[in-house]
C-alpha cells in the first residue's frame, strides 16, 4: 500500500526548475522575491514579538502564518537532496542571517519598551517555548514532512499555512531576543533549542519526503552523492544531539508533574477538616508557593513542612500565604 501511494504521488520532474526558482529566489524575479521575503520577515518578527510580550496567542499565530522563514529552510533541504552544495550553502546562509536578524530585531523592540515589565514566569507564550521536550521534536519531524510534501505539489500548497502554524519558527526566535534583552539566559537557551529542533527536524524529515517523492538531479556523480550523504549525516547527528536535552527536559517535566501531584495531595490532607482551601499551588523543584483561604483556625504550617520533607526525603522551602475570611451575618429586620 505504501509503495502504491509513493508511485501514485511521484514527483513531476518537469516541476523541479519551477520549485527551485520559487524556493531559492532565482530567475528574473529573484530580487523582488528577496525584497518581499525581507519585508514579510520583518513584519512577522514585529507581530510575533509584540504578541509574545502581550501574551496574545492569536497575534502570535498571525505571525506564524506570514513568516517566510520556512522557504529558505526548504530550499536548503531540496538542495541537499539534489546534491547541490552551492544552493544548499547559499540557502543555509540565508537561514542563518534571517535567524540573527529576527533575534536582534526582537531584542531591539523589547529594549524600546524597556519600562514594561515582562512576566517570564507567568507569560504562557514565553513559557511554552523555553522548555521544549521530545514532543517538540515529534511535531517538528511531522511538520517538516508535511511542509516538504505540500511545497513539492501545487495541488496541496494550500496546506502550507497550517504547516507554518504547527512548526513555529519565528516566535521561538522572538523569545530568544526578548530573553536576551532582559538577561534571561536560561529562557534564551531553551527557546533557541526549540528553534534548532525545528530547523534540523525539517532538514531530516523534509529531505526524506523529497527523496521518497522521487526528486532527483539530472545527473549524480560520486562526488555529488558523497556530499549529499555528508550533509544528511550532519543533519541527523544534529537531531540526535538535540534530542538528548529534549529527553532530559521531558523527563524533568514528568518528574515535576509527579512531585507536584504528590505534594498537592499531602497539602489537601493537611487542610482536611479545617475551613481552608487551596487557591494557588506551585511547586518548582524544592520551592513550594502555596496560597490558601478560609475561616477558623489554620492548621499548623510546621506540620505541613514536616509532612512534605518526610515524604520526599529532601529539604523543601514553603512560601505560605493564608487569607482568613470573617463571615458576618446580619439578620433581616421585620417591619412592625
Amino acid at each position: 500500500m505504501f509503495e502504491e501511494f509513493i508511485r501514485a504521488n511521484k514527483f513531476d520532474q518537469a516541476y523541479l526548475p519551477v520549485l527551485q526558482k520559487k524556493l531559492c529566489f532565482e530567475g528574473e524575479c529573484a530580487g523582488n522575491g528577496i525584497l518581499n521575503y525581507g519585508v514579510l520577515l520583518t513584519l512577522a518578527t514585529i507581530i510575533s514579538t509584540y504578541g509574545v510580550i502581550a501574551g496574545s496567542t492569536a497575534t502570535v499565530i498571525g505571525a506564524m502564518i506570514i513568516a517566510p522563514l520556512m522557504t529558505p529552510i526548504m530550499a536548503t533541504t531540496l538542495a541537499i537532496v539534489l546534491g547541490d552544495t552551492h544552493r544548499a550553502g547559499r540557502s543555509f546562509m540565508m537561514v542563518t542571517v534571517s535567524t540573527v536578524f529576527v533575534i536582534l530585531l526582537a531584542a531591539l523592540i523589547t529594549c524600546s519598551i524597556s519600562p514594561l515589565t515582562i512576566d517570564f514566569q507567568g507569560n504562557q507564550e514565553i513559557l511554552s517555548r523555553t522548555a521544549p521536550d521530545m514532543f517538540a521534536l515529534y511535531v517538528a519531524l511531522a511538520s517538516g514532512a508535511a511542509g516538504a510534501f505540500a511545497v513539492s505539489r501545487e495541488s496541496v500548497s494550500d496546506s502550507l499555512p497550517g504547516v507554518a502554524i504547527a512548526i513555529s519558527l519565528v516566535p521561538p526566535l522572538s523569545v530568544v531576543g526578548i530573553s536576551l534583552s532582559k538577561f534571561q539566559w536560561g529562557d534564551a537557551i531553551g527557546s533557541l533549542l526549540l528553534f534548532l529542533t525545528n530547523l534540523f527536524a525539517i532538514l531530516v524529515s523534509g529531505g526524506a519526503v523529497f527523496w521518497l517523492s522521487g526528486i532527483k538531479p539530472g545527473w549524480m556523480d560520486e562526488e555529488r552523492s558523497k556530499k549529499r550523504k555528508q550533509a544528511f549525516s550532519i543533519a541527523v547527528i544534529c537531531v540526535v544531539l538535540i534530542s538528548v536535552p529534549l529527553f532530559i527536559s521531558g523527563y524533568e517535566t514528568l518528574e515535576q508533574a509527579y512531585y507536584s501531584k504528590e505534594a498537592q495531595e499531602i497539602t489537601k490532607n493537611w487542610l482536611y477538616g479545617s475551613g481552608y482551601e487551596i487557591t494557588d499551588f506551585d511547586l518548582r523543584k524544592q520551592n513550594l508557593t502555596l496560597h490558601i483561604i478560609g475561616t477558623g483556625d489554620m492548621p499548623d504550617p510546621e506540620l505541613l513542612h514536616r509532612m512534605l520533607e518526610d515524604h520526599f526525603q529532601r529539604p523543601i522551602a514553603i512560601d505560605l500565604r493564608a487569607i482568613p475570611v470573617n463571615i458576618i451575618h446580619y439578620p433581616s429586620k421585620t417591619g412592625s
